[in-house]
């Protein structure tokens, strides 16, 4: 190896942080569903963070040092917010109401950066119309989900 053995687990704690909150300020759905346009911009990340990663070193155990560091951190991430609900509330956040009672919330959509047909497509696959519609929340996850209302037709 060239470079001091602390030096790549610093470089890939740096990066995994990094990315980690540009992810999520990037909204639930750059995570939820990928669009092409999604996918090329996690390969070009990957690709724009891999020499700052290695920082010139080609060795095997640099390399292998690197990604032990990557996956320690995500080991550490999940650990910490299946423990505590403040860690992973900050990581992961939380439900988004986006429609209730028959009534899609278009400014909470437009807020979140979700298109109303994804809203409605959520609905189809429900095999829910909209006046049955009781919730409808952006999950922390960016997948849309659907509670029916269950009373009764008058």
């Amino acid at each position: 190896m060239h470079t001091d053995w602390w030096e790549l687990p610093l470089r890939a704690a740096i990066i995994y942080i990094a990315l980690l909150v540009m992810v999520r300020v990037s909204g639930r759905r750059t995570v939820g569903q990928f669009t092409p346009f999604d996918l090329l911009v996690v390969m070009l990340l990957s690709e724009s963070v891999s020499s700052g990663l290695s920082g010139g070193e080609d060795s095997v155990t640099g390399a292998l040092l690197a990604a032990t560091t990557l996956v320690a951190l995500n080991v550490s991430v999940a650990f910490f917010t299946s423990r505590s609900r403040g860690f992973q509330r900050v990581v992961e956040g939380d439900p988004i109401l986006i429609g209730r009672d028959s009534v899609i919330f278009e400014n909470v959509l437009r807020a979140q950066r979700i298109p109303v047909c994804d809203a409605k497509q959520a609905l189809r696959e429900a095999d829910c119309e909209l006046k049955d519609m009781k919730f409808l929340f952006l999950e922390a996850d960016g997948e849309i989900s659907v509670l029916k209302d269950s009373s009764p037709p008058a």
